[in-house]
């Protein structure tokens, strides 16, 4: 930059100066967004230009539509939406291919007692636990990005749905259903099920389409754990009256978990002691064998598969001790073989259940994004956010028509399949075989399964879900705004519901962003002494002031929302109106606006954006600053911002010399007029 028109040395140590430089320091010229624009950009092109044109962008997206038409163009699209197109050239068959096939096959021993177990949290029969433990599985291999991401059945939507179901088709009140009533009763709430699937797969297409991929960012952290571990409460109180035997109705709506308590509370008298005990036992060889798998996971060469021992366990007990007849234990019965026929669901339900549809997908969307970006991170590789939309879109779309209801990534066999040594998608298709296998032949070992063994795989398997509370404290510490978003949400999912919870809770933690640029702090701002630095007057008492020199510094978006706080800011620091009298306290010395202000440099780099309402402030700021004798210029605005402001009208109130491209520029201009027996030349070192 020294070399541009106007470059010197540094004044002598004779010469007068207000301000510090360091000796044989270089200076140049103050610079306007104009004349950078000259020299640095497009010659022709004007402040009011420097927003993109629309034709521009219509020609360049015309100009992207036709070049994917030609050969390379589709190869490449094909590519995009085909990931193992890129990831299988490069893949590492004998470093890779054991670990994916050992964790592959581990995962798909899981994925047997655990999709039938959240098949009954859904309020289906188990089976189709077993049907959308493979085609999703089988889908997401051929269309995801996450390299450790494991699909299937999920408790939170297994939740969800079940509650769904439950309302869209409610149990007779007398509850005495012979067997065909029931076959009928099953065949609806399947309906339903794969309804609320084909619902949530088609607004994850439409969100895919609209390239909405970044809608999981409002999805936070703190909602998503908060999410989580209600519904992981809920989870568990949902499954007592199995764990007990109690043949009770599941409650539905705001406050279901009170009286689902209530009513186990009040028919405790009545619970079955044989299934209390199959329960009492399964958790006693679950919840160890979890724990140890924990502690030991760098040491065990793959995790104890606890469910499907416990699982086989529980079938021979059942089968050998007649428990079922004996003792009225209820049993898994009958898996059907094979795959049931593909059929498009009711279509008349959809404007049913669409209400249902939309959390459903935006948690099966949030909870897979936040998964698999946590270990794209880990491992160092890249997911695209909008190829995820497309590929759970598909999976529930595609899997909706073979029955299945809504699946996602699941916490669980994910941490599981990276334990094992899963290394690519690949092991998805090793999990598919083994519950391909239990489809066609080995479902009818499961006969006497009793259901009180899937309760307590249920419940155990949520043990991560209730973990992530011990990171409140570290929360606390980082971020107590945080913290009471996490709270919120929780709270709200524990005693209202898992999607009305998820509503309270994004809205929550919007409005405390909202909330947040409201109680910003607009910054004064001095020059550090023998630097061309700018730091808030408030950090140290030796940052120099030029007296009838403000410079601000608002760092936040100028909206609707800000534009009464900006007005009532500027006017207390330059003191237009009553605003000085009715702000006392704000940021800077006390002695900040004492001597009138002649000149007034606005820094906008904090300024990311500005809609109609801001930039009109903006100018009123310019009209007002003109009236009263005080010369306004804005610095470092960026092109969006300085476009909005544009169009509002500012270069009717400012002239395009009054914008520069920084605050040191925007202030050596100011000490050139506040010092007009000084050098004819202001300048700017570097």
């Amino acid at each position: 930059m020294s070399g541009l028109p106007g470059a010197g040395t540094s004044p002598g140590l004779g010469e007068a100066s207000d301000l510090k430089f360091p000796l044989g320091a270089k200076f140049r010229e103050p610079l306007t967004e104009a004349r950078f624009q000259r020299l640095f950009g497009d010659a022709e092109q004007a402040p009011e230009l420097l927003a993109e044109p629309r034709s521009s962008r219509l020609c360049r997206g015309w100009r992207r539509l036709t070049s994917a038409c030609s050969g390379p163009g589709a190869w490449r699209l094909l590519r995009a939406r085909l990931p193992p197109l890129r990831w299988l050239p490069h893949y590492r068959w004998r470093a890779w291919l054991l670990g994916d096939a050992v964790a592959g096959v581990t995962v798909g021993i899981v994925h047997v007692p655990q999709g039938m177990a959240f098949a009954l949290l859904t309020s289906v029969p188990p089976v189709f636990g077993l049907y959308t433990s493979f085609f999703p599985v089988l889908i997401y291999t051929l269309l995801g990005t996450g390299r450790h991401l494991s699909t299937g059945t999920f408790a939170v939507l297994s939740l969800m749905t079940g509650s769904a179901v439950e309302r869209l088709v409610p149990e007779p009140l007398g509850g005495n259903l012979s067997g065909i009533e029931r076959e009928q009763l099953d065949a609806q709430r399947v309906g339903s099920a794969a309804a609320l699937a084909f619902g949530s797969g088609a607004l994850m297409l439409g969100m895919f389409a609209l390239q909405l991929g970044v809608l999981s960012t409002f999805l936070s952290e703190p909602v998503v754990k908060a999410l989580t571990s209600g519904a992981a409460l809920h989870v568990l109180v949902s499954q007592l009256p199995s764990l007990l035997g109690l043949p009770l109705p599941r409650q539905i709506g705001c406050f279901s978990l009170f009286k689902t308590l209530a009513a186990v509370l009040t028919a405790l008298p009545r619970s079955s002691p044989a299934e209390l005990t199959i329960s009492a036992l399964s958790l006693a060889l679950l919840v160890p064998v979890k724990e140890l798998n924990v502690r030991f996971r760098d040491k065990l060469p793959t995790p104890i598969p606890g469910e499907i021992v416990m699982v086989l366990l529980a079938s021979v007990l059942c089968f050998t001790s007649s428990l079922d007849t004996r003792y009225n234990v209820q049993i898994v019965g009958l898996l059907p073989g094979g795959f049931p026929q593909p059929h498009l669901p009711d279509l008349a339900e959809l404007p049913r259940i669409l209400a249902d549809s939309l959390p459903i997908a935006l948690v099966t969307f949030a909870v897979s994004a936040s998964l698999a970006s946590i270990y794209a991170d880990k491992y160092s590789y890249t997911i695209d956010s909008n190829q995820e939309l497309l590929a759970h879109g598909i999976s529930n779309l595609i899997s909706s028509l073979f029955s299945c209801f809504p699946n996602s990534a699941t916490l669980a066999t994910t941490s599981l399949l990276v334990d094992a040594g899963g290394n690519t998608q690949l092991a998805g298709l090793f999990s598919c075989i083994v519950v391909l296998s239990v489809l066609l032949w080995l479902g009818p070992f499961f006969y006497y399964l009793p259901k009180a063994v899937l309760a307590c795989i249920n419940i155990s398997s949520m043990r991560q879900m209730f973990f992530q509370m011990q990171e409140l404290p570290q929360l606390w510490r980082i971020s107590r705004m945080d913290f009471v978003v996490w709270m919120v949400t929780w709270v709200a999912v524990v005693i209202l519901s898992v999607d009305l919870g998820l509503a309270v809770g994004v809205v929550f933690s919007m409005m405390t962003v909202v909330c947040r640029t409201q109680r910003v702090q607009c910054l004064a701002l001095g020059l550090a002494e023998g630097t061309e630095l700018y730091r808030p007057l408030e950090e140290s008492h030796k940052l120099l002031k030029v007296p009838g020199l403000c410079i601000l510094r608002y760092p936040t978006p100028l909206y609707f929302g800000t534009r009464g706080q900006f007005r009532r800011i500027l006017e207390w620091h330059l003191g237009l109106g009553e605003g000085r009298k009715e702000t006392p306290k704000l940021d800077g010395p006390p002695d900040a606006v004492a001597e009138p202000v002649r000149v007034v440099v606005l820094d906008c780099s904090g300024i990311t954006f500005a809609d109609a309402a801001g930039a009109r402030e903006v100018v009123q700021l310019a009209r007002r600053c003109r009236d009263a004798g005080i010369h306004l210029l804005l610095a470092q605005c960026n092109a969006s911002v300085l476009g909005t402001l544009t169009q509002a009208g500012l270069l009717d109130r400012v002239t395009p010399e009054q914008l520069f491209v920084s605050v040191q520029d925007a202030a050596a201009h100011a000490l050139e007029r506040l010092e007009p027996t000084g050098p004819k030349t202001c300048t700017v070192w570097v």
